[in-house]
C-alpha cells in the first residue's frame, strides 16, 4: 500500500501498482504544463465520500511506495487512466484493463 500526498496535508493511500500507474500519467501531463482535477473515492473509514485535488505543474506532490520492487506497468490501463485525465472530469481511477499485449508488459524505466 503507497500513499499520495497532495500539498504536505491531503494523503490518501493506493495500492503500490495503482500508484506506479497515477505516478506516470500525473508526471506526462503536467511535464507538458497541464492542469488538471484528480479524484478519488474516500475510505468508508471517512465516510465513504470523495476527494477532489487540483493538479498544476507546482504542486507539491508526494508518491510513497511501501513495496521496493516497481510494479510492471500495463500500458491499456495508462491508456485509460490517462483518457480520463484529458477529460472535462478529470482523472479518477478505472478498472485495470486486460494488457494490450502480455508480452509488452511495461517495467518503470521502459515507460
Amino acid at each position: 500500500m503507497g500513499t499520495f500526498i497532495y500539498e504536505g496535508n491531503v494523503k490518501v493511500d493506493f495500492d503500490d501498482r495503482i500508484l506506479a500507474h497515477l505516478q506516470l500519467v500525473i508526471g506526462n501531463k503536467l511535464r507538458r504544463g497541464e492542469a488538471f482535477h484528480f479524484t478519488w473515492r474516500n475510505d468508508a473509514s471517512l465516510g465513504d465520500g470523495r476527494t477532489t485535488v487540483w493538479l498544476h505543474p507546482h504542486a507539491s506532490l508526494v508518491y510513497k511506495f511501501y513495496g521496493s520492487r516497481k510494479p510492471s506497468l500495463n500500458r491499456a490501463w495508462l491508456d485509460a487512466l490517462t483518457y480520463t485525465a484529458n477529460s472535462p472530469g478529470g482523472l479518477y481511477v478505472v478498472p485495470e484493463p486486460a494488457e494490450y499485449d502480455q508480452e509488452r508488459a511495461l517495467t518503470d524505466e521502459d515507460a
